[in-house]
């Protein structure tokens, strides 16, 4: 084996003052980042629960390099600049900015204080878990901050970390989380740590782990990338095949029969090549899977209740069905919070669909989008997390 208390955001406000119930949940990030016009520097803009307040239209942050990539988890949002250096905003309260403090900077980007020579090479696409954040360095290496209160980084405690601690691992080509639970692909063998109440952990069993534990059934097979939800694990493989784990409230394990969640990797049928899959969820009840295949299809299912699924329903559904986008669009990249959908076109526009309780579309408004809504343009990353709230894009 190669293994070497947050304040609670806007939406969970208003969840909790409704009387809903609550798991490991929180806000939702959706990022993408470019160049600034005429500067040196990058710009990454943000819309939605920010952590304190709601934001219905794009605010922008400015970083003293290009960025190369963008992640958030639920409280706060990440660019990794093409220099290798890391930057943070939003909730710090459990350390997830990474300067070594516990203070939140909502709208001030700080320096994520990795130990001297570290050069980060990327970060998770697709979602971290709560209040917590990974980087991958130029060497293969994994290091992880923020809030571990299920033992999702691996080091066989539940210890919060307010700077980048390495994890047991090398070799990282991938990594993913989302709620209490983490899985890394080290060396090409998938392993996992956290919760594992719904199998999202892939172990074949519901054992909750503070030190790896191996996915199983997926010897053998080269994973491209991972991604991960709320209760919730999925990977795509070399081949185009994509699998997932873990928990079925609402159908998003695409196995067509909702509720019927799964401890071990489940093969989803799909008509073609998946080139990239995003998770959603926050919440017990819901949660939602999109992919993009080889020849640019969008296919989704899962929980719809707020039009998240892109086909101008709200019926939740167990097998992947084909998504249309806007006429004469062509998605190249997607990404989806706890239930709102994004994605950048092929031309670098930004859609976006679903639930916009606290302006997760960006579009300015607070009512749901049954079709995809243009938010903004020349972007070139996003990215998403697990829950219910935020978008941030970068032109």
């Amino acid at each position: 084996m190669r293994l070497l208390r947050t304040s609670l955001p806007v939406v969970l406000r208003k969840l909790l003052a409704a009387g809903v119930g609550l798991c490991a949940a929180g806000a939702a990030v959706v990022i993408a980042a470019g160049p600034a016009q005429g500067s040196p520097g990058g710009t990454v803009e943000y819309w939605g629960d920010t952590g304190t307040d709601a934001q219905y239209s794009p605010v922008a942050v400015s970083l003293p390099a290009p960025v190369a990539q963008a992640g958030s988890s639920n409280s706060a949002e990440y660019a990794l600049l093409t220099n290798g250096t890391l930057y943070a905003w939003g909730v710090g309260t459990n350390g997830q900015l990474g300067d070594g403090h516990t203070a939140s900077s909502l709208d001030r980007p700080v320096r994520v204080e990795f130990p001297a020579g570290v050069r980060i090479a990327s970060i998770p696409a697709d979602v971290m878990p709560d209040n917590s954040a990974f980087a991958i360095d130029t060497t293969g290496h994994v290091w992880a901050w923020g809030y571990n209160p299920s033992g999702a980084f691996c080091l066989d405690n539940k210890q919060e970390y307010t700077t980048p601690v390495r994890l047991p691992f090398t070799d990282v080509s991938a990594l993913a989380g989302g709620g209490n639970h983490a899985t890394y692909d080290a060396g090409g063998t998938l392993y996992s740590c956290g919760g594992n109440q719904y199998g999202q952990l892939g172990d074949a069993s519901t054992q909750s782990s503070t030190t790896p534990v191996k996915v199983a059934g997926l010897d053998g097979q080269r994973v491209t990338s991972l991604v991960a939800s709320w209760c919730d694990t999925g990977a795509v493989l070399s081949d185009g095949e994509y699998y997932d784990w873990g928990y079925d409230g609402a159908g998003q394990l695409g196995n067509g029969r909702i509720g019927a969640s799964s401890d071990v990797p489940f093969r989803v049928g799909l008509p073609g090549r998946v080139t990239q899959a995003a998770e959603g969820g926050s919440l017990a009840n819901n949660g939602q899977t999109l992919v993009l295949l080889s020849d640019r299809s969008v296919y989704a299912w899962g929980n719809d209740d707020h039009y998240q699924l892109g086909d101008g329903r709200t019926v939740n559904e167990d097998l992947p069905e084909k998504i249309n986008p806007p006429a004469g669009v062509t998605y190249r990249t997607l990404a989806t919070g706890g239930n709102t959908s994004y994605a950048i076109s092929t031309a670098g526009n930004v859609y976006a669909w679903g639930n916009s309780l606290v302006g997760q579309l960006g579009d300015g408004l607070s009512t749901a989008a049954k079709r995809p809504v243009m938010v903004l343009s020349s972007a070139t990353t996003i990215s998403s997390t697990a829950a219910d709230a935020v978008a941030s894009v970068g032109s």
